[in-house]
C-alpha cells in the first residue's frame, strides 16, 4: 500500500530546479517547473544509473547531465535519447508548504 511521505519544504526548490529525495534504498528526485509545479521521477537516469539530481530542469523536462537524455516529468517519457526506458512517476501534492510524495 502507498505511503505520502513528506519530502521537502517548497522553499527548497528553486522554480525550474530539482533536489534528490533518498527514502528507504530508492532515490527520487523533486523538480519544480517554471509554473509552480512538483513533480517526483525516480533519481537515477535508465540509461547508466546516473543521479539526475545534477541534471538540468528547463520548464517540466530534466536533461541527464551525463548523456544529455531529456526526461518529461509529467510523465516519465524519453524526449531524448541515449535513453530509451521511461522515468516511474509518483503523484505529488503540496500542502502547507510541504512537497508529499505518494511511494
Amino acid at each position: 500500500m502507498a505511503n505520502w511521505v513528506d519530502a521537502c519544504a517548497t522553499t527548497d526548490i528553486d522554480e525550474e530546479d530539482v533536489i534528490r529525495f533518498d527514502h528507504g534504498a530508492r532515490t527520487f528526485i523533486i523538480v519544480r517547473d517554471h509554473e509552480d509545479n512538483y513533480y517526483c521521477t525516480d533519481g537515477l537516469c535508465t540509461h547508466e544509473d546516473v543521479h539526475l539530481s545534477d541534471g538540468l530542469v528547463v520548464e517540466a523536462t530534466i536533461e541527464c547531465p551525463k548523456h544529455s537524455s531529456i526526461f518529461d516529468c509529467t510523465n516519465g517519457e524519453v524526449e531524448t535519447p541515449p535513453a530509451c526506458e521511461n522515468l516511474h512517476t509518483y503523484p505529488t501534492k503540496v500542502e502547507n508548504g510541504r512537497v508529499f510524495v505518494e511511494i
